[in-house]
């Protein structure tokens, strides 16, 4: 039991920061109703950045701010090849993530960042004689709730409202004169920005930034979403955005448990793909067990 609570502990610490990336995630893939692949270059970018402005003697909230920032000069990119030049959403994020590796390569200028012995935004929780998990616990989670409220502040905003329509129907947003491309640009920007977000706090709590940890993030923020959904229905966008953040932590502790079953290093990706398919499939199999079973009719034999 104790060694359940502690997998406990440590997924919900690793999972909190992981839900800033199913959160720009899900403003992509569920408000704007875009398939965006921007997010497995913009991860590592964030964490590049934030890697090398902590090496550089950037203070880490600074460093954390600064991958947000890349993460949005990412999703404008993305925003602007859609856009402006008409290329499909999703051609348009393979050919933003596929240039930033080169971009987030020049930046790191290494495949990876050690980050042993230096400052993060965890270290000034943890002198106080916190726990390493604990004193992510509590920064990721006033980090996300910030990044939650704040989002659906926006959201309720005029600007927010149109991105929202623009997502629901984009042809009658148009119509009644909202400026679609602008507000899918918008939404592109925060969604990468909040992924590279993740991405910094991520390196930051792993000790090191490296140039691949970027493949795979959108199916991991794909995957928090749909357990979300699945356990939690209709419910108003600031409880959607914390069921999220829910469907994350379950994820990671759904994760950690297969790694318990002794599953040998070289076969983690492969235990990772099958819970994966597991999470995706399963609003399919869910929706198959409901299906009422067809009635026999008197004539029927």
């Amino acid at each position: 039991m104790t060694n359940l609570i502690s997998i406990f502990l440590s997924s919900a610490s690793q999972g909190i920061l992981w839900a800033l990336l199913a959160i720009g995630v899900f403003l992509t893939f569920r408000i704007l109703d875009i398939a965006d692949l921007t997010a497995e270059g913009s991860f590592p970018l964030g964490a590049g950045i934030a890697a090398m402005s902590i090496t550089k003697g950037f203070h880490p909230f600074v460093a954390c701010f600064l991958g947000f920032l890349g993460g949005t000069i990412a999703g404008l990119v993305s925003g602007l090849l859609h856009t402006k030049l008409k290329i499909p959403a999703l051609l348009a994020g393979i050919i933003t993530m596929t240039g930033l590796y080169s971009v987030t390569s020049r930046i790191m200028g290494a495949p990876n960042i050690s980050l042993l012995g230096q400052n993060t935004v965890f270290l000034w929780l943890q002198s106080t004689g916190l726990s390493k998990e604990n004193a992510v616990l509590i920064i990721g989670l006033i980090v996300a709730l910030l990044v939650v409220t704040l989002l659906v502040l926006f959201l309720r905003t005029e600007v927010g409202l149109a991105l929202r329509a623009t997502g629901d129907n984009l042809a009658m947003s148009e119509a009644n004169g909202i400026y679609t491309d602008t507000m899918k640009i918008i939404g592109y920007m925060i969604s990468s920005g909040c992924i590279a977000l993740s991405g910094s706090l991520l390196a930051q709590n792993n000790g090191f930034a490296d140039l691949n940890s970027g493949i795979g993030t959108i199916v991991i923020g794909l995957a928090s979403i749909i357990i979300a959904e699945v356990l939690f229905k209709n419910l108003p966008l600031f409880l959607r955005l914390l069921t999220i953040i829910l469907g994350a932590i379950i994820y990671r502790f759904i994760l950690a448990l297969v790694f318990e079953l002794n599953v040998q290093p070289s076969d983690s990706k492969f235990a990772s793909a099958l819970v994966l398919v597991l999470c995706l499939s399963f609003p399919s199999i869910q929706q198959k067990l409901k299906r009422p079973t067809r009635k026999k009719l008197k004539g029927d034999a």
